[in-house]
């Protein structure tokens, strides 16, 4: 087997928007049969909540719409780093501050070509221009509900953009 395809989603402090998507996509990928083919992790940008768990908000709203349990408890907030494009493929951001933030960081053009903003895999998201998330730690449980829904409209965009680029065919 060929070394996978790895993601990294990257947010502000890597306790809700970010874990959420690594785990939606995660479970996206596995549900392609791509999962052994597919890493997919999450990073923030900040230092300020480095090795705290999800927000509780964010295991809640996964909970609620069945995202398979694959390491919520595990799952402790890094951040990423300028070397951290070493090991990724594809970096998706959750908002135009997080693009900025990595485009500063990057090393080369290389660097940047991995970054995409996660919403750009949503049709809908492009032509309403809308490709920025908004945080849900500042809201309450209906911010976390559209979180989740602009994460899990990404998804199939995400699932067959890297489904191109690994060479995979359609299950």
């Amino acid at each position: 087997m060929s070394d996978p395809y790895r993601i990294v989603v990257v947010c502000w402090g890597n306790i809700c928007r970010s874990p959420m998507a690594e785990f939606v996509l995660r479970q996206a990928f596995e549900d392609a049969g791509l999962d052994d083919r597919v890493v997919v992790s999450s990073a923030g940008t900040s230092t300020e909540e480095l090795g705290r768990p999800m927000d509780r908000r964010t295991i809640a709203v996964m909970e609620r719409n069945s995202v398979r349990d694959t390491g919520f408890a595990d799952k402790r907030a890094i951040q990423f780093h300028s070397h951290s494009f070493d090991d990724a493929d594809l970096v998706l951001v959750a908002d135009h501050i997080h693009d900025r933030i990595l485009r500063d960081r990057s090393r080369s053009d290389a660097d940047i070509d991995k970054i995409r903003m996660l919403r750009s895999f949503d049709p809908e998201a492009v032509a309403a221009g809308t490709l920025g998330m908004d945080d849900p730690w500042y809201g309450d449980d209906d911010d976390f509900d559209i979180t989740y829904a602009e994460v899990v409209a990404s998804a199939p965009g995400i699932v067959d953009y890297v489904r191109e680029q690994i060479g995979a065919t359609s299950r």
